[in-house]
């Protein structure tokens, strides 16, 4: 029995909120069970100093924890004056998951930045914030198009991301805290609603993890992010 009693293959309950920064060309509060994350994409007409000049667009990603998104207060990163190393791989991996399905010379030279900002952790805030974040970037090139910045919306295909763990033996869906904290194993799915994979992150907690139960969770994270990616169609129109 999985402590939050869900079947193996369940997700948790997922809602995603379009719109929710009113002032951000593009915005979604994802909730994920009790994992809470405000996503919001913000569009500049400028690209780094590495791309002025190829007639192409960036986007990146940048993410935090509110203090109290835990259980007990954490600093914050600015006080602390640098980022934690985990800050640092959870937005490089948002970001790369996002231009994996965005044609960046159809933006032209402009930057979307997404920030993913968790508000409540109880799990998963990294694939909640990957889910969210696709929905604010979709957004954002829609208001593009709608005033005339863009000709087409740039997003190839959508992106999400799901967790999924071996727990007491079992693989399962979607890990709560309370799972994650005690799993066998662990690992984070990044999938294209194409098929494709864009990152598979996995970790053996105690025991090293078998192939077959590596297809499992891999078969379980296709089952969970297709319900994902039928979540973003209907909330961005699609």
């Amino acid at each position: 029995m999985r402590p939050s009693g869900r079947d193996a293959a369940a997700l948790r309950t997922v809602s995603l909120e379009p719109g929710f920064a009113r002032h951000a060309e593009g915005s979604c509060l994802i909730r994920m069970g009790q994992t809470e994350v405000l996503c919001t994409a913000s569009v500049e007409g400028k690209v780094p100093p590495f791309l002025r000049g190829q007639g192409q667009g960036w986007v990146t990603a940048e993410y935090g924890m509110l203090p109290r998104a835990t259980h007990t207060r954490g600093d914050r990163e600015a006080a602390r004056g640098k980022q934690s190393g985990r800050t640092q791989e959870i937005q490089r991996l948002i970001g790369r998951s996002l231009r994996a399905v965005t044609d960046m010379k159809a933006m032209g030279e402009m930057s979307v930045t997404i920030d993913c900002d968790v508000l409540n952790a109880d799990g998963g805030t990294r694939c909640a914030s990957i889910t969210g974040a696709w929905v604010a970037l979709h957004l954002a090139f829609e208001h593009c198009r709608r005033m005339n910045i863009l000709t087409a919306n740039p997003l190839k295909d959508q992106v999400a991301a799901v967790s999924c763990g071996v727990w007491q033996g079992t693989p399962v869906l979607d890990l709560d805290y309370a799972e994650d904290s005690k799993a066998d194993a662990d690992a984070n799915f990044v999938l294209t609603g194409a098929g494709g994979i864009v990152e598979v992150q996995g970790t053996a907690e105690g025991a090293p993890f078998t192939d077959a139960e590596l297809i499992a969770l891999l078969g379980l994270a296709r089952q969970g992010t297709a319900d994902l990616f039928a979540k973003q169609r209907a909330v961005v129109g699609l």
